[in-house]
């Protein structure tokens, strides 16, 4: 079988994590990035990998620059059958007719609509309806783990309804120096926060609300939940459930994890690319149930959890693999993800 030719449009936060993810997979081949940027963002790439201009203005700009480029946006797209957009709030959703007209199916992320494409995405809970289609949208990062999550627990019949609390960061660490929040909390001005309805545009039958709020920080997210169970559970079915899904991952207090900056430092020391940590890390000793009541906290790395779902999703738009499970086993196993950060990889079954 060919392998899946794919394109990224837009090299930054998420563009150049997904190029990285695609070029580990067995059945793609990157074909080339593309951007507007002239800076060291592009000039990094350019070293490693084919760049492509994504409008006729900055061609000339990347060339004065230095930077080899290949070709234009629509030159990248004759070689591509999956075009992964990856460029900021807005802009993909214009680029949309441009790729439907070159005939190549496109992958947007979360800062897009779902009406933009009809369909947002998340590989655990509905691979089979992005089949063949020409466009889907992976959902945002905080969206990604609600899915994930509560997914897990509502595929194991315990979760009747759920009610979130999100301390989201003020901006990605590359940025700080542009500003930020300082010294002070900005809550979201509507109640649910838009994360909730987006959960429930890949689970319709979600009972879920959420509220957040941004933070003084820039590293990572932080999720804490109250949930109604379905029934009277004890803690380890709870657990169980959750150790069944893919992409979840436990850390302890007890291991000294105790807060965000101990994660990050967790994955670098563990080698992982950029310090990215593409699981959603639940802290296990705070997981609490009492009758049909559960609580619990968990991380979301803001810049690559959508990562391994962009891969998933170029496999389900091209048809070359029609089961979740298969393509999630593919990804995680590239990847080298884990259920649990502290035990060897061969110490549980469900690592990947």
């Amino acid at each position: 079988m060919n392998p899946i030719r794919v394109g990224v449009n837009g090299y930054g936060v998420i563009g150049k994590r997904v190029a990285d993810a695609i070029l580990l997979q067995p059945d793609m081949r990157l074909i080339g990035v593309a951007d507007i940027a002239t800076d060291w963002r592009i000039k990094s790439a350019a070293n490693r990998l084919p760049v492509f201009a994504s409008t006729a203005e900055v061609r000339q700009g990347m060339h004065d620059a230095g930077v080899t480029v290949r070709g234009s946006l629509d030159e990248l797209l004759t070689q591509c059958d999956v075009i992964v957009d990856t460029t900021p709030k807005h802009v993909a959703a214009r680029n949309l007719e441009r790729y439907r007209g070159a005939g190549v199916k496109a992958v947007l992320q979360g800062g897009e609509s779902h009406a933009t494409t009809g369909h947002s995405f998340v590989a655990q809970a509905n691979y089979a309806t992005a089949l063949g289609r020409d466009s889907t949208r992976v959902v945002s990062c905080n969206t990604t783990s609600i899915v994930r999550v509560l997914g897990a627990l509502d595929t194991a019949g315990l979760l009747q309804r759920a009610r979130g609390v999100l301390i989201r960061r003020a901006t990605d660490p590359w940025e700080s120096h542009l500003g930020g929040i300082m010294n002070t909390m900005v809550p979201e001005p509507t109640i649910p926060s838009h994360q909730g309805p987006d959960a429930q545009t890949v689970l319709p039958g979600l009972d879920v609300v959420t509220i957040a709020a941004k933070g003084a920080h820039t590293q990572t997210h932080t999720h804490f939940w109250t949930l109604q169970l379905s029934r009277e559970a004890a803690r380890d079915e709870v657990l169980d459930a959750l150790r069944a899904a893919p992409r979840i991952a436990f850390i302890r207090m007890s291991d000294g994890l105790i807060a965000l900056n101990s994660t990050i430092e967790l994955m670098r020391d563990l080698g992982r690319p950029r310090g990215d940590m593409w699981e959603v890390a639940i802290w296990e000793d705070l997981v609490t149930v009492t009758g049909n009541e559960a609580y619990l906290a968990y991380q979301v790395y803001n810049e690559a959890i959508v990562v391994p779902e962009t891969i998933d999703a170029i496999r389900a738009l091209s048809g070359t693999v029609t089961d979740a499970e298969t393509s999630i086993r593919l990804t995680d196993k590239s990847l080298g993800m884990r259920q649990d950060f502290l035990t060897r990889p061969e110490d549980s079954d469900h690592d990947r």
